[in-house]
């Protein structure tokens, strides 16, 4: 009697709907949102809290810094510190390449992959590029171009031999233009 007593005068609880499971699940989502707003929002402000006037000032506009070393390193083509490649390399490749279409262009890690390019002027045939930068030096070890050639027998896509001199005359073609850049840049020595 005591057991049925203690359940019939305990207080009863409401049995908890789907929407107020939904409500309070939401609720929960949006002070989540809120609090991460304002935890980037603190984070953003790079000046202390303080407001900066740039009116009339259009020199923090044109001219990109990188923060971190406190100069502008971006509009220099043979900048070393910038990343592990040649930059006037790097811009050859870019340049030399360019009539393929890229697949990838790693600038950090001196890679660029190009995708399959079928010449206008032959039908059933198709290469792919890769140029590897391998230093910071403008010098012929410095760059490695791999050609690859496909031809199409019988609906198929094979791999076919490509001209020995073929990686060789596009590496030419790249040091070509990565030296040009660089007398244009008006910068000499390696």
């Amino acid at each position: 009697m005591t057991a049925r007593l203690r359940s019939a005068t305990a207080p009863r609880r409401a049995p908890r709907s789907a929407s107020t499971g939904a409500s309070g699940a939401a609720l929960r989502h949006a002070a989540t949102a809120v609090l991460l707003a304002a935890a980037l929002a603190a984070c953003s402000s790079g000046n202390g809290g303080r407001t900066v006037d740039t009116t009339g000032d259009t020199s923090a506009l044109s001219a990109p810094r990188n923060h971190l070393l406190g100069e502008d390193r971006s509009a220099t083509g043979g900048d070393q510190a910038q990343a592990g490649v040649n930059a006037f390399l790097w811009r050859g490749a870019i340049d030399t390449l360019s009539f393929m279409p890229f697949t990838s262009a790693d600038p950090v890690g001196g890679i660029i992959i190009t995708d399959w390019y079928s010449p206008p002027t032959t039908s059933g045939e198709r290469f792919k590029a890769t140029a590897y930068i391998l230093g910071k030096q403008l010098r012929s070890d410095a760059i490695r171009v791999a050609i690859f050639r496909q031809t199409q027998q019988d609906g198929q896509w094979t791999d076919a031999l490509v001209a020995p001199n073929t990686a060789p005359d596009i590496t030419g073609k790249i040091l070509a233009r990565a030296r040009q850049l660089r007398a244009d840049a008006g910068q000499s020595g390696s």
